[in-house]
């Protein structure tokens, strides 16, 4: 095999994501999934530290999403308006290959390891979320409230666009997954704003 393999990464991550929806990924190895690709282990070392990393390999990049998003709001932006940005954009990106997303989702679904590996990515996204409000001026409890409360807004909204059935009919609002975090935000505001004036 030659020393320059064309898109690499993707086609690992691709029959990586094949092989854990067909067996699971507990029972799938690194060898089966060069295989699959028609690369090498020695390859697949090269672009990921263990099978776990290609479900999580972009988080370095998401996380700089995030935080860009909320350094960048205008100075007037709220902290929850800059929080929302943030995810919206975030949501978008999910769009962009929204199969792909789905699939990711029932492998990390199906391994409890894997969803304990989520949650610890999750925990990351808020904490430099945090960090990004802080520095743009957000005192605390106000930086982690607004973080935590668009993260909760989000994970609903994520759920409700991973559950949708793609293509179906009169559905498109479940497809819209920063639609859907938008509408999850006017929730959450509705159900702060009637906990407030009762």
């Amino acid at each position: 095999m030659g020393r320059w393999e064309p898109n690499a990464r993707g086609r690992l991550a691709e029959a990586a994501l094949r092989l854990y929806a067909e067996q699971g990924f507990e029972r799938t190895t690194v060898a089966e999934i060069a295989e699959a690709a028609g690369l090498t282990e020695r390859t697949f070392f090269r672009h990921f530290a263990d099978k776990r990393e290609v479900l999580f390999y972009g988080t370095e990049m998401a996380l700089d999403l995030l935080t860009r998003t909320i350094a960048e709001a205008p100075a007037s932006a709220s902290p929850m308006d800059a929080v929302g940005a943030a995810l919206e954009s975030f949501g978008t990106f999910f769009q962009e290959d929204p199969e792909r997303v789905r699939r990711r989702d029932a492998v990390v679904s199906a391994s409890t390891e894997l969803r304990e590996r989520e949650l610890v990515k999750l925990d990351a996204f808020a904490s430099a979320m945090a960090g990004a409000l802080r520095e743009r001026g957000t005192p605390e409890p106000a930086a982690g409230l607004a973080v935590e409360a668009g993260l909760a807004a989000f994970k609903v909204a994520y759920a409700r666009w991973v559950a949708a059935e793609p293509g179906k009919a009169g559905r498109t609002d479940e497809q819209d997954l920063p639609r859907l975090f938008r509408t999850s935000l006017a929730e959450l505001q509705k159900i702060l704003t009637d906990r407030t004036s009762a």
